[in-house]
């Protein structure tokens, strides 16, 4: 559900309601009424929030479950290295 999603990334990122808002331009009360599942973000709202998670629209709509790392301004060697920690995660299971 996107409640339990923003509420579960906004956990994870360890930033207040009050952030968030701060964030986003809106009042406490709209994450809250968010998160609440009392209304709905507006589309221009799911845009920023995807921004700011670091993930996509798809994954914070729950029609996508893939998870994507922002590498950004690192080098082949450092990205090379974070896809080997990748593959020996995935091999423990």
């Amino acid at each position: 559900m996107l409640n339990d999603n923003i509420k579960r990334l906004r956990l994870s990122f360890q930033i207040s309601q009050v952030e968030l808002a701060k964030k986003l331009g809106v009042s406490k009360q709209c994450v809250s009424n968010w998160e609440n599942d009392n209304v709905l973000p507006s589309i221009e709202m799911l845009v920023k929030l995807a921004q700011i998670f670091n993930v996509t629209t798809d994954n914070l709509l729950d029609l996508d479950s893939s998870e994507t790392i922002n590498v950004k301004g690192l080098n082949e060697k450092e990205i090379s290295h974070i896809k080997c920690v990748v593959q020996d995660l995935l091999n423990l299971k």
